[in-house]
């Protein structure tokens, strides 16, 4: 059974249709690809699995249990993680508040964490995480000190923190340089053979087809391809809608 399913979902705004009963399993420990050109539905597809917007048909599954039309906060709790194209931090608190302030929201409110006296056990492991990250040496300054590629650090440690069971990744890659690059794709694959699970937007077509054994194709709301890489890349419907050909 697969660890996230989506059955059909669909989404309108208006009289337009942003996702047309698109379909696809995750199963546990994979590396999922999503690509397509812009407009496409790949952010809309990600915002309706997390509570950001409700679909306007379809279901979506998390370990067999139907969270179609949930809050996000409820999805994010139940284990699923994510990043923004735009990054989401907190850019007046500093580095180690960012983390902490995300793993309360999965465990429940801050006077509740404090309650329970989890706070070292969670600045501990705040700590490793920014450690592994590269960036624990910027811990206390302000996130909004940090330059872009530490703040796509922070934020992608921010989706670690609550150890997600499925993190969604919107195009991690955009706008860092290539040795923020060559860092992040690291961290992703030391981690997904660690056992964590990932799907992941990109529009960096060489990175996500060296990183992705599994890809789907969106296009105009649809899924129109899915396969390895060479199977996408080679596919003629890819070919016309993603390539111009």
């Amino acid at each position: 059974m697969p660890l996230l399913e989506i059955r059909d979902l669909t989404k309108h705004f208006f009289h337009f249709s942003a996702l047309s009963t698109v379909s696809l399993g995750v199963e546990p420990g994979e590396l999922l690809g999503i690509i397509g050109p812009n407009g496409s539905g790949k952010t809309t597809l990600f915002n309706c699995v997390t509570g950001v917007l409700r679909p306007s048909g379809g279901q979506v599954r998390f370990k067999g249990e139907d969270i179609t039309g949930l809050s996000a906060d409820a999805v994010y709790r139940r284990g699923i993680a994510r990043t923004f194209q735009l990054i989401q931090i907190f850019p007046e608190m500093t580095v180690l508040e960012n983390m902490l302030m995300a793993a309360q929201e999965r465990k429940g409110t801050l006077l509740g964490r404090l309650l329970r006296r989890e706070e070292a056990e969670e600045t501990d492991r705040a700590t490793g995480l920014l450690e592994y990250l590269g960036i624990a040496s910027v811990k206390e300054d302000r996130a909004s000190n940090l330059s872009y590629g530490q703040q796509k650090l922070l934020d992608f440690g921010m989706a670690l923190m609550p150890e997600p069971e499925v993190i969604l990744l919107d195009e991690p890659l955009a706008g860092v340089n290539p040795t923020m690059i060559n860092n992040l794709v690291g961290h992703i694959l030391a981690l997904n053979a660690q056992g964590y699970t990932f799907v992941i937007i990109e529009h960096n077509m060489e990175v996500v087809m060296s990183l992705c054994r599994r890809i789907v194709v969106l296009s105009q709301g649809e899924r129109i391809a899915e396969g390895t890489p060479a199977e996408v890349a080679d596919n003629p419907l890819v070919l016309d809608a993603y390539f111009g050909r």
